[in-house]
């Protein structure tokens, strides 16, 4: 039950990272209030840094800051490292 939950809520917040950077690409080009980097980098850091990143380079989004190159990928290499840990070494 436990594996099952976490899959659950990683797909989800990967989901809710995938999104957010497409609403935030959107609000960009239309010159609206943006979210917040700062909540970008939580969604990553809780969880969703799998599709932030893929929205990053899916939508050409914050493909120029430099801390989204590389902050976003070496927070996706940590989680799957903590996946692979919890999933398969228990």
């Amino acid at each position: 039950m436990r594996k099952e939950f976490s899959m659950i809520y990683f797909l989800i917040i990967n989901c809710i990272g995938f999104i957010i950077m497409k609403i935030d690409k959107s609000k960009a080009k239309h010159h609206l209030y943006r979210i917040s980097e700062k909540a970008l980098f939580t969604v990553a850091i809780i969880g969703g840094s799998l599709g932030v990143w893929l929205g990053m380079y899916l939508f050409h989004h914050k493909t120029k800051h430099w801390y989204f190159v590389w902050g976003i990928p070496i927070i996706v290499i940590i989680q799957m490292m903590i996946i692979y840990k919890l999933h398969f070494h228990l």
